[in-house]
């Protein structure tokens, strides 16, 4: 998907979100466990109660592979459900060097068909490139995270007083261009979403923490917003765990749904 069929379906569908598919077995409705497949099972009931309100989806890798064969036929059949027009992420955190990168670009563009990966920058532009040689697919590289470890490295200074992760931004933007590079920018700590702002301006940050982890959507909207909307803001636990019942999937999308609208307002109110 293109930066501007990404803007578009920003535009008709008045929305930023990205839904995050952290599936795990161990919180899924019990009921779903006589199925065949339940985390397709479950996967598939929250993509058809929540796709009218998303313009992305976030399968996290680790809950897949953590399942051996079981799991990755269950992220392939659920890539495969996902609309086409709906952009996909595949949350895997990867970062190596030379063939090892292409392969698991390889793996997440060719096999999975996924319009973006999470990529870590810290073996630095040889070990990000290799995914950006795909045509319309994306890297979304860790910038600046929502955990609290985020703190042992990435804000550390130098003599300048510049943190690190500012480093990381301005640096690989010679890697990559907004057309095919976003920026992992944790909500937790809203205020330090400016500073990459002011070093990215016109690239697309995926934002976590929105939601369970407490992040307000209001605060990374003032501090992240740039002319092209350039946010995608993700929540998982908070809606595909709504409900522990029958009504799981419902829940989940009502969840969407409130998100959505409240996007929609200020979507409105920026006039975009």
């Amino acid at each position: 998907m293109t930066r501007q069929q990404l803007i578009e379906q920003i535009r008709k569908k008045k929305s930023f979100l990205c839904v995050g598919l952290d599936t795990d077995l161990s919180k899924i409705p019990a009921h779903l466990m006589e199925e065949s497949d339940p985390i397709f099972a479950f996967n598939r009931a929250i993509i058809d109660a929540t796709k009218d309100f998303c313009v992305a989806y976030k399968p996290n890798i680790a809950f897949y592979e953590n399942l051996g064969d079981k799991g990755w036929n269950a992220l392939k059949k659920t890539m495969e459900y996902i609309p086409d027009d709906i952009f996909t992420i595949a949350d895997a955190k990867r970062g190596d060097i030379g063939n090892t990168s292409r392969y698991y670009a390889n793996a997440f563009f060719d096999h999975l068909n996924s319009d973006a990966v999470t990529v870590a920058p810290y073996m630095g532009e040889d070990s990000v490139t290799p995914f950006m040689e795909h045509s319309n697919k994306w890297v979304i590289l860790l910038a600046l995270t929502s955990n609290r470890g985020a703190l042992d490295f990435q804000m550390l200074e130098d003599q300048d007083g510049v943190p690190l992760y500012q480093h990381v931004v301005r640096k690989s933007q010679n890697w990559g261009s907004p057309e095919n590079l976003m920026y992992v920018v944790g909500a937790t700590r809203a205020s330090d979403i400016a500073g990459v702002r002011e070093v990215a301006p016109d690239h697309f940050f995926l934002v976590p923490g929105v939601g369970a982890q407490g992040g307000s959507l209001q605060d990374v909207v003032q501090y992240g917003w740039n002319n092209d909307c350039g946010l995608l803001v993700n929540s998982s636990r908070g809606i595909i765990y709504a409900s522990e019942g029958h009504d799981f999937a419902e829940k989940a999308g009502e969840k969407a749904r409130a998100l959505q609208q409240e996007m929609e307002q200020i979507l409105k109110d920026k006039s975009f």
